[in-house]
């Protein structure tokens, strides 16, 4: 099970120093990949009705492919990837330009995690369809992965109309898709259309159910599950290195092939404090897994 780290969206602040440094030692402590998380607007909680999100105006989310294509540039080795980027609210093409320069610029180090979102004032302010966003995922992948495979593409769908147009440049390689939520329907599209499941509860009853559920899935599909992906992840809040270790142990028996912690909402002031507890995490985990 590889470990990662989830970039502290909200907490890093704006100083690029602290994105490079944090970026680095994540790296330099041998996490295999850097998870981002997406938001692109936040609502006012003033604002007629009230705001119960989990996220609002004063919450900060650097843009997400403008922050992988530095990290890309600041990195060597570490995957990065999205956790997800909210994919039915952004113009599917543009996703497609975007995620295929950050992988040529990475060399090929992009993991692309997509999810239907939750916020509709989002989708709202961004001029997409709230209602009708997990059928229109479906069709973007196909959109994109068009794109990203032919030299000139010509599409008819229900939501989308490619007349003879291609993508330059297009990636060397297959981009991983993979797929955030805990929905059957969604399940049932990761084992059809992604190479990969992050799950959004812990390591318990029902995600053993899940995980049973998606293999199912794939033997309908013809697809081996010990080819596919499953991205867990962990929290440092309220943890200590005994629970973190059991708590990757309990996904490790699952199935999961990786597991990224949190930093976020721990109490941490600086990017110094995120570095050194995603170390003592890795430590912790690391030891206990050595048995």
């Amino acid at each position: 099970m590889e470990l990662g780290v989830v970039f502290p969206q909200s907490e890093i602040g704006n100083d690029p120093v602290a994105v490079r440094d944090f970026a680095q030692a994540v790296e330099e402590l041998s996490f295999s990949h850097l998870l981002i998380y997406d938001h692109v607007l936040g609502a006012d909680p003033d604002r007629p009705g009230g705001w119960t999100g989990p996220y609002d105006k004063d919450t900060a989310f650097h843009e997400v492919f403008v922050v992988l294509g530095y990290l890309a540039a600041i990195t060597k080795t570490v995957e990065l990837g999205t956790a997800v980027l909210v994919l039915p609210q952004r113009q599917t093409a543009l996703v497609a330009k975007q995620a295929a320069e950050v992988d040529i610029l990475s060399g090929g180090r992009l993991r692309l995690g997509v999810g239907t979102g939750w916020n509709a004032i989002e989708y709202e302010a961004l001029g997409e369809d709230f209602q009708n966003r997990g059928k229109r995922q479906v069709e973007q992948i196909a959109v994109m992965r068009a794109l990203w495979e032919q030299d000139v593409v010509s599409f008819s769908g229900k939501y989308h109309t490619v007349s003879q147009a291609g993508l330059n440049p297009r990636p060397a390689r297959r981009i991983p898709l993979w797929f955030g939520g805990g929905a059957d329907a969604l399940l049932a599209r990761a084992a059809r259309h992604g190479d990969g499941w992050m799950p959004l509860m812990g390591p318990g009853k029902e995600a053993a159910c899940s995980l049973d559920k998606l293999r199912s899935f794939l033997a309908e599909e013809k697809r081996d599950f010990s080819t596919f992906g499953v991205q867990a992840q962990a929290q440092v809040r309220g943890g200590n290195p005994e629970k973190w270790a059991t708590h990757a142990e309990k996904w490790r028996a699952l199935g999961a092939t990786h597991l990224a912690i949190a930093t976020m909402n721990a109490g941490h002031l600086t990017v110094d404090d995120h570095i050194a507890a995603i170390s003592l995490y890795k430590d912790a985990v690391t030891e206990a897994a050595k048995g």
